[in-house]
This record gives C-alpha cells, structure tokens and sequence, in this order.
C-alpha cells in the first residue's frame, strides 16, 4: 500500500528518482514503513523507515506489547517558512540548488561551521571521513576565512546556534579563538561537537574554551562498554570521556552525550546509557541518539547497513528503561521534518537526580487543524536549545529580559523554566538520511545547515552525502 510519494536520489549515480513510502501487503508488516525507489538504470531500492512492529516486551499496560505511534500517526504538517534572503536559485531543482535556494522551506536553528578535516580517531564509522590515511586531507581554513563563514550565517539566518564540527575541532590550537569569534557575533548558543578525547587529558582546556565563550559539548559518546568504543571508534576511550565531562562540570559547560546506535552494536544498552547520563548530572543535559547512517565513512556494504527507525529506538528505551520514559512521552520535531527526530523534556527528581518527571511541552498537540508556521518551530527549537544545553552559570545570564533572548516572556519559555537549571534533562534522537533512505520532502525542511567556504547554506545531510562509491553530491565547506 502506497503512503505517500516524494522524490529521491539513486545511490548509486545521484539521479533524481521518484520515490513512494509503502506498507508491505505482508502478515506481521502492518506497520512497517519502506522508501522505495527504482533508477531506470540500477535498478530498485528499498529501505525500512518506520519499523513500528514486533518490537518485543515490556512492562506498561499492554503486557507484551510495545505500542509505538504508526507512520500516519506521528506526520505533522507544517506551513513553510522560506528563505528572506536566499543565496542560490532554483534552477536544477532540490537538491541541486542548496545554498539556500528559494524553495527551502524551514530557517536555519543550527549553523555548523567546520574548523578540520584533522582528527585524533580514525573511527571505522565517521560521517565526515575525518582523519583518513587515504589521500591528503584539506588544509584548516585560517581563521580570517572562518570570520568570514561566520558572518555569512550571521547574515542569513540571524542569532542562531552554532556548533564548531570537523573533523575534531580540538586538534587545532586556536580553538578557543575560533569559539571567541562565533561569541563576538552574539549567536543564540556556541557549541563543540567532539569526542573529548582532549577534554578530558588536558587539564585546564574545557576552561579555556568556556572562557573564549563556549556553552555546551556535543560529546561522542556510543555506550556503556568498551566493546562498543572499540567496534564504532577503533579503541577503547571510555575512561577519557568520563575525566572529559568532569572537567565541563568544573568549567561550566553543558554537555550532552550523541551516541551513534548500530543495530547488534549498541542497540541494547540504550537503557543504560540514559541512567549513565543522569549519573553524570547536572552537567549532562541530555542523551541524543543517532541511529547509524551510510556516508562518510564506514564498514559495511550499502545494502547491509545496521539500520535503526525512529520507533525502534524509541521502543528499545521503553524496554531498556521503563522506570524512567513511556512511549507516550515521545513527540515528533516542532521544527524539521517529522520523520527526522522525536524526543521528550524531564525533570530530574529523587535524591541523586537519577529519576525523571516526564514534562510535556507547551504546543505539542497533534489535534490542531492548523498546521503550525515552520518559523515559529524554527524559533522555539532554536531557544529550547540554547537554553536548555548551556552550563548552569552561563544560562542565568540568558533568562527572560535578558539581553540575547529579549523575547522569552510566553508559555512556551514559561514551560523551559518549569524546571530549574540543573534540573531539566532531555531525551532525543535525530534519523539522518544517506543515500538509500533521502527524501527530498525531508530535505526541504532541514533546519540543520553546514557553511561551505562561499557562506552557502547546505542541509546536514545533503551536505554529507556520497553515493555508493563514496562520490559527494556536494564538495563540501573546503572547496
């Protein structure tokens, strides 16, 4: 059965191709989703999507029974917000125009900008291919050129987020100068992604970042084994990233933990690595899972990629940890695109903060005949992110009246101050589209945009993408 029709890309050459959602006609498949697509010269594809049955026990109401939302169920349309000033025209059509280009339906809540293509790993799986042997790798843009890109996204998309990506940026020496120039543009928050393997060896480092302006780490962190460092990161590191969050803590920053979710990997310690998180509070603001996806880099054929749906991992939390979150605490993106993220805001209770009170947010009704404005999706993300994964002592300077956020006195900032500072945890997860599973309607509302080195804008995921043979559909922030 046919769900809905969008457009897509062969992974093999890149083509634009029709593309439908389909339900199997199949016993046991009534709520499995699949993207399937035909190249008139490869041939046809097919990808899961939703995965929303035979998801095993747990404790709740229905014994035996996980009850995740079907495909229907979880859409929310939205009305688009396109670009005020786009920097490309539509000529060749998405998602050969990105930059942004008129038709691009959602602004911009996170901004990445990329300081190297230098890393300390060589992680089997890296979205990025950072710090391959193969070939000589890009030089690090100066920092005159990075003031540049800053300023464009300043331009065209305002006090937004902005997080400082690679590569691993900490492999640069002027890190904090880099941090100090994003906090010199007044964005809504600045943010490291890494894997705190220098955050944590380094004593004194996380404070000199948090000096130079930095809010919040976006920290690697894949489970609860060494087993699984080792299968995803190629060595064991779980100790350093243990030491890397205590040193944010005694600087201040927020952190929250990104785990990379590979089906028989890491699949089954969801569960535990939500109670490690609440373990590492207050510093850790929140766990945010992303079920693996095939660009970049990584050790699998196409076709036999570990993949996991948004209910799967939403699922495997209620059945890891059905002390702590329900199914029906989950809730699709207000900003992006539906079938692109779900997650959930707490606050921690009990006497060490290891228990959740669920708290569910103002505008989060899936009744309203109206489809929402994107901007204001785009606006409220925005806001929930840069206040909600700041270090303690940096947010009391960006509360309602405040000088950055002059705009916070609704229901919606009434909701974030529910629970106090080091009290608020969040739950989340992001589905990023490769090649087999692109869906342009997605694409479209992609709210997450990479800088290339002219300031053009490009959608994370149109940004990493390669076909099978590891050919980019774009050059990325280097050329």
């Amino acid at each position: 059965m046919i769900l809905r029709r969008t457009q897509s890309l062969c992974p093999i050459c890149l083509r634009r191709i029709e593309a439908v959602y389909e339900r199997p006609e199949t016993a046991g498949a009534e709520q499995s989703v699949f993207l399937r697509k035909t190249c008139p010269e490869h041939g046809a594809f097919s990808v899961p999507v939703w995965v929303a049955s035979g998801l095993g026990d747990v404790q709740g109401d229905t014994p035996g029974v996980v009850n995740a939302p079907s495909f229907e169920s979880w859409s929310r349309p939205k009305s688009p917000s396109y670009p005020e000033e786009p920097r490309t025209a539509a000529a060749r059509g998405c998602p050969f125009d990105c930059g942004l280009c008129p038709l691009h339906a959602q602004h911009t809540c996170a901004g990445l900008v990329e300081v190297t293509m230098r890393c300390d790993l060589a992680c089997p799986v890296c979205y990025a291919g950072a710090g391959s042997a193969e070939g000589a790798l890009p030089p690090d843009p100066p920092l005159a050129a990075l003031a540049a890109q800053l300023d464009s996204l300043k331009a065209a998309s305002g006090a937004c987020n902005v997080q400082i990506s690679g590569g691993e940026p900490t492999i640069r020496e002027d890190l904090p100068a880099i941090v100090a120039l994003a906090r010199e543009r007044g964005f809504g928050l600045v943010q490291l992604n890494t894997n705190g393997l220098r955050l944590g060896r380094d004593a004194g480092y996380a404070a000199r970042l948090r000096d130079a302006g930095l809010d919040s780490v976006y920290l690697q962190w894949d489970g609860v084994r060494e087993a699984v460092f080792e299968s995803l990161r190629g060595r064991a590191c779980l100790d350093l990233k243990r030491r890397a969050v205590e040193a944010c803590a005694a600087a201040g920053l927020g952190v929250v933990l990104v785990a990379t979710l590979a089906r028989h990997v890491n699949d089954g310690e969801v569960g535990d690595l939500l109670r490690l998180a609440l373990t590492l509070g207050p510093a850790v603001r929140g766990v945010h899972f992303q079920p693996v996806s095939s660009f970049g880099r990584y050790p699998w054929a196409l076709s036999d990629a570990p993949r996991l749906t948004l209910p799967e991992v939403m699922a495997a939390l209620v059945r890891q940890a059905p002390e702590l979150v329900r199914m029906e605490h989950f809730h699709p993106p207000g900003c992006e695109h539906a079938l692109c993220s779900f997650s959930a805001a707490y606050r921690r209770t009990g006497v060490d903060g290891t228990a959740l009170e669920w708290l569910p947010q103002a505008g989060q009704s899936c009744c309203s005949p109206v489809p929402p404005p994107a901007a204001e999706g785009a606006r409220k993300a925005r806001r929930f992110v840069a206040l909600h994964w700041k270090g303690a002592e940096r947010e009391q300077t960006d509360t309602p009246g405040g000088a950055r956020f002059p705009d916070l006195a609704d229901d919606f900032s009434r909701f974030l101050n529910r629970a106090g500072v080091e009290q608020r945890f969040t739950v989340s997860a992001m589905a990023f589209q490769d090649a087999c599973s692109l869906d342009l309607e997605r694409v479209r509302g992609c709210c997450i945009h990479v800088v290339q080195a002219d300031g053009r804008l490009v959608p994370f995921c149109l940004h990493n993408l390669t076909a099978r043979d590891g050919a980019r559909l774009y050059s990325g922030a280097w050329a």
